[in-house]
């Protein structure tokens, strides 16, 4: 059997949702915090982990969701700066383990690597993949 995580998701749009909801039908322990309360209408029916409303950057926040017991912290907010905030606080003074940072802006993203900071950016993901696609058809439509 696969070891449960405690995992910390920031954010809970559309992708936050996802990988809170999913990380916890998986059986992980799931936290997962965002500033507007509404957004955990997206969560799945069957998570089972708790949720956090208020600001990602406030430390009673990230005490409160027990960051130093994390083996994983994912910071996935439609906000870079609190991505690379967080993270930073949750490697280097929570020592999370694993942290993952989303980042829409990729030029930002080897400045945060730079940090020490594992970036996964997720407009180059997007561009990446459409520019697959269009290749694909166009090798199927043009042949």
């Amino acid at each position: 059997m696969k070891k449960s995580l405690y995992i910390a998701v920031i954010g809970c749009g559309r992708l936050g949702s996802i990988l809170a909801s999913d990380l916890s039908q998986q059986g992980h322990e799931v936290v997962v915090i965002d500033r507007d309360r509404s957004a955990f209408a997206r969560l799945a029916i069957e998570f089972s982990g708790f949720s956090l409303t208020g600001d990602a950057a406030e430390m009673n926040l990230l005490q409160a969701a027990k960051l130093n017991k994390a083996q994983v912290a994912i910071a996935v907010t439609g906000k870079d700066n609190l991505n690379i905030l967080v993270s930073q606080l949750a490697k280097n003074l929570f020592q999370v383990p694993i942290v993952l940072t989303r980042i829409l802006d990729p030029n930002k993203e080897e400045i945060y690597q730079q940090l020490g900071l594992t970036t996964i950016s997720t407009t180059k993901i997007s561009a990446v993949a459409f520019l697959q696609t269009l290749q694909q058809q166009l090798e199927e439509n043009l042949s």
